[in-house]
């Protein structure tokens, strides 16, 4: 399983299926073992994480550690935390934000690389495009599907992103940080232990 594992993590690291569509190149950013307890399934890397080439290494990073209640030594340790964007390059800036992940990296490399993941035991849906693809029969928006957390605990945790955009919408569902990130932060010790 190994040499199969290692050899997959190659031909991602070596796909240029949307390069064409990259404005900043291809780099695939993504943190993944075999052992890993907790899956983060996010959008996509932003220009920072692009450059620095680690997962979730910005502010949104921040406040996900503060969210799951671990530093970043646990954070960055692939044994114990896979991270997974749904696009794995960065896609590019949009109009009001990042352009949305390439729609080719989750149907191309999800279920190979969830093959390869038999420990897990918590997998967190950051953000509308995470929840969309793996949530069939979610609420309509982020914020219903969100609220519905306890439907899909303790093994599925829905989160909104934790960009500093979403400071409005935090503000405004005082129960997130109330309800939510407890419970989360329960799971994801429980998860490691």
């Amino acid at each position: 399983m190994t040499l199969v594992f290692g050899q997959l993590i190659t031909d991602v690291n070596n796909c240029t299926l949307c390069e064409s569509h990259l404005p900043e190149g291809v780099r695939p950013v993504l943190q993944l073992q075999p052992s890993a307890k907790v899956l983060i399934i996010g959008q996509a890397p932003g220009r920072k994480v692009h450059a620095s080439g680690i997962p979730f290494e910005d502010a949104s990073g921040d406040r996900l550690r503060e969210w799951m209640g671990v530093d970043r030594e646990i954070f960055y340790d692939s044994s114990k935390i896979a991270i997974m964007p749904m696009g794995f390059c960065y896609p590019g800036k949009g109009k009001s934000g990042d352009l949305p992940p390439r729609p080719e990296c989750a149907p191309t490399w999800h279920a190979k690389l969830l093959n390869h993941l038999p420990e897990l035991k918590l997998t967190l849906l950051i953000g509308h495009y995470a929840q969309n693809y793996y949530l069939k029969d979610k609420p309509s928006t982020l914020t219903a599907t969100v609220q519905a957390w306890r439907n899909l605990a303790p093994n599925t945790l829905p989160l909104p992103h934790p960009s500093p955009r979403n400071n409005i919408w935090l503000k405004r569902n005082s129960w997130f940080a109330q309800e939510l990130i407890p419970e989360l932060q329960g799971q994801v010790a429980k998860a490691l232990s």
